[in-house]
């Protein structure tokens, strides 16, 4: 499977609507983490958006998956970037 880096870019007009929802995109979040689908997530430091690393066979089933998250089906977000991404150190190697 690929890894896909999923960049969430946040602004300050939804600021609420992520407050609501946060426990409930937490709690996704690491329910597919538990399942193996998210290997990694977290926000950028400056409250800018946030990073989630998940798996997927391709573009589309990632960009699918990740629409499930709370804060995309609630348009708690301000912009989704989905990406492929290559590892070439580290512990996602298969």
């Amino acid at each position: 499977m690929a890894i896909f880096a999923v960049h969430y870019t946040y602004g300050p007009a939804k600021a609420a609507m992520r407050d609501q929802h946060r426990a409930l995109h937490r709690e996704w979040l690491s329910e597919e983490f538990k399942a193996g689908n998210v290997l990694m997530t977290g926000p950028y430091p400056d409250g800018s958006g946030a990073l989630i690393l998940v798996r997927g066979t391709d573009l589309d089933e990632a960009e699918v998956f990740i629409a499930n998250d709370p804060f995309n089906a609630h348009q708690a977000i301000d912009g989704v970037r989905v990406v492929e991404w290559t590892q070439v150190y580290g512990p996602f190697t298969d």
